[in-house]
């Protein structure tokens, strides 16, 4: 899968976070899960998605810290809006999900297809 393509998928699903994060909408899909159950999940694929998009940089302090940023960020502008609140538990949660990638990720490269994505990502 090219750079690209992974990199849109990322912008895409970046903006879409932000808007579940800022809506006054309840959405159904998302409210119906546990609040930092929905945290964890969308900072590791946020991680995996990070991390392929850049394959000539391995998992790193960088890549973490620039998502863990991403939830800093939302949970700023979350002060402001007066159907939010920032929640430090919720920048946790943010944070576990970085954190469980990390340690997902030495299993997911001894997968050969997961191996050879990444290496034919490197090469696009």
């Amino acid at each position: 899968m090219p750079t690209t393509l992974l990199r849109g998928v990322l912008a895409i699903s970046l903006v879409a976070i932000c808007f579940l994060a800022f809506t006054p909408l309840q959405i159904a899909a998302v409210s119906s899960l546990n609040d930092k159950l929905s945290h964890t999940l969308a900072f590791l694929y946020l991680a995996l998605l990070c991390d392929f998009s850049w394959p000539e940089a391995d998992w790193n302090f960088t890549k973490a810290l620039s998502l863990l940023g991403y939830g800093l960020f939302i949970e700023a502008v979350q002060a402001f809006l007066p159907h939010r609140f920032f929640s430090l538990l919720d920048l946790a949660a943010d944070g576990l999900g970085l954190i469980i990638y990390s340690l997902m990720l030495p299993g997911l490269m001894r997968i050969a297809w997961v191996k050879s994505l990444r290496q034919k990502t490197a090469n696009a």
